[in-house]
C-alpha cells in the first residue's frame, strides 16, 4: 500500500489559450521543425549505438547537438534551449524504456523506446526553461524573437519556472506553466471514505452520497461521432494523393468532438473528486490499473467510464488541499469480507453482484463490500459507513481474519 500525502509547497501546472499571429505561427513552425530533426537524429544515434554495442548517453547527445549547430546554419538560427531541453526529454524517456528493458518487466509493461516523429502526424511541443522566455506586458516573449498573445483565464499564482508551448489536434496553440503553489488546507472533517473503481459505476464508496455513476459522455456522443468518421471514410483519397478540403473538415469534426467527450470527462472528475476531498480527511483508493479491460468484452464502457482519468484527478486534488491518500493493492479486494475478514475459496464471477459470506453471513452489494476492504486495508477507521465492523475483542478478529491487517 501506498501512502500519498501533500507536504509543504508544490508545483502545478496552469495552461492559458494562446492567439497565434501569422509571423509568430511562422516562426513556431520552424523551432518545431529544427526540434522534430534534432528528435529523430538522437532516435538514429540511439539505434545505431544500440546495435554497435555502445553507449549513447545525454552527453553525447549534446556534443551531438553541439558539433551539428556548428556545421548547419539553419540550426543554429533556432533558439538552443527548446533543442537542449528535447534531448532531456528524450534521454528521460530512453533511460526508463532500459529500465524496464534491464527488470525484465513484461513487454506489455515496459516503456516504449523513443520513436522518430513524423512531420504529418506529430503536433509541436516546445519546452522553454526560465532563461528562454519572459512576460512582459501580458504578452508571452520567447527566445528567438516569438512574441505570442496569452488569453489569461486566471492570473498565475507566482512566477513560472517552465513554460510548454504545444499544439493540440484542433490546431489550436497552447502554453502551459508550471508555478510553486502551497497547499491549500481544508476544514478537518474526521471522514474517511474507500474508494473501489468499477464499470457499472465508475466509483462506488462507503458513503452513497459520494458515488460516481457512469457519466456516459461517449456512449451519448456515439451517433454523431459514427456520422462524422463516415464522412471521413468516404472522403478518403487514396493513398499518395493529398486529402480533399472535405476530408479535412470531417477530420476537423471528428477531433472536436473526441475533445469535447474528453473535457466533460474531465470535468465530472474533477467536481466529484473536489465533493470527496471536501467531506473527507482520508481516502483509501483502490490502486486499480484498467489496462486490462481494452482486451475484454467491456472495452468500450470502461474506455467510456474514464477509470485513469478520474484516479489522476481525485490524487491531483487531494495533494492540493492537502488530504491523505491511500493506494490499496486491488488483490482479493472482491473476494475478502469487510466485516470479518473471511476470504472466499473461489473469485466471484462478473455476473454475481452480490457478496454473501460464508463465515459471518454478512451480505452486501460486491461493490460496497470492496469499498468496506479498502478502508480495513488502509488502517482507517470506518466509521459514518453503513453495516461498520461490530465492536468485538480482536483477538477475536484476528482468528478471523486471514486476508489483511484490521485497524
Amino acid at each position: 500500500m501506498t501512502t500519498l500525502q501533500a507536504e509543504g509547497a508544490g508545483y502545478a501546472r496552469y495552461t492559458y489559450r494562446l492567439r497565434v499571429s501569422s509571423t509568430a505561427l511562422a516562426r513556431l513552425s520552424g523551432e518545431w521543425a529544427r526540434c522534430r530533426w534534432i528528435w529523430n537524429e538522437c532516435c538514429a544515434r540511439s539505434k545505431a549505438a544500440c546495435r554497435d554495442g555502445e553507449k549513447c548517453g545525454p552527453a553525447r547527445l549534446d556534443r551531438m547537438l553541439t558539433e551539428a549547430r556548428g556545421s548547419l546554419a539553419w540550426l543554429r538560427e533556432g533558439s538552443s534551449v527548446p533543442q537542449q531541453q528535447l534531448i532531456r526529454d528524450f534521454g528521460k524517456s530512453r533511460a526508463k524504456a532500459l529500465k524496464d528493458i534491464k527488470a525484465r518487466l513484461p513487454i506489455k509493461q515496459r516503456a516504449g523506446m523513443p520513436r522518430y516523429k513524423k512531420k504529418a502526424t506529430s503536433d509541436p511541443s516546445l519546452n522553454y526553461t526560465r532563461r528562454g522566455f519572459r512576460i512582459k506586458e501580458g504578452k508571452l516573449h520567447l527566445a528567438g524573437g516569438i512574441v505570442l498573445t496569452v488569453v489569461w483565464s486566471r492570473e498565475l499564482p507566482a512566477e513560472p519556472s517552465s513554460a510548454r508551448i504545444h499544439r493540440d489536434s484542433l490546431g489550436h496553440w497552447y502554453a502551459s506553466f508550471v508555478v510553486p503553489v502551497d497547499v491549500q488546507p481544508l476544514l478537518a472533517t474526521g471522514n474517511a471514505l474507500g474508494i473501489d473503481w468499477g464499470v457499472k459505476h465508475t466509483a462506488t464508496t462507503t458513503s452513497d452520497a459520494h458515488d460516481l455513476p457512469h457519466a456516459e459522455h461517449g456512449r451519448n456522443a456515439a451517433t454523431k461521432l459514427a456520422r462524422y468518421q463516415r464522412m471521413m471514410a468516404r472522403r478518403r483519397r487514396p493513398k499518395g494523393k493529398a486529402a480533399s478540403k472535405g476530408y479535412q473538415a470531417a477530420k476537423k469534426l471528428t477531433a472536436k468532438l473526441h475533445k469535447k467527450i474528453t473535457r466533460q470527462r474531465q470535468d465530472t472528475a474533477r467536481k466529484w473528486a473536489k465533493s470527496v476531498v471536501r467531506d473527507h480527511d482520508a481516502l483509501a483508493v483502490e490502486d486499480f490499473r484498467p489496462k486490462f479491460l481494452a482486451k475484454s468484452t467491456m472495452a468500450r464502457k470502461a474506455a467510456d467510464a474514464a477509470i485513469s482519468a478520474t484516479k489522476r484527478e481525485l490524487i491531483a486534488m487531494a495533494r492540493k488541499h492537502g488530504r491523505v491518500v491511500h493506494l490499496v493493492h486491488p488483490a482479493h479486494t472482491t473476494m475478502d469480507c469487510a466485516q470479518c475478514g473471511a476470504r472466499t475459496k473461489h473469485a466471484l464471477p462478473l455476473s454475481e453482484r452480490t457478496y454473501a459470506c460464508t463465515a459471518c453471513g454478512a451480505v452486501s452489494p460486491r461493490d460496497k463490500n470492496s469499498a468496506r476492504v479498502m478502508l480495513a486495508r488502509a488502517g482507517l477507521n470506518p466509521a459514518g459507513a453503513d453495516r461498520v465492523r461490530p465492536d468485538e475483542p480482536s483477538s477475536v478478529r484476528r482468528r478471523r481474519e486471514p486476508g489483511f491487517p484490521l485497524p
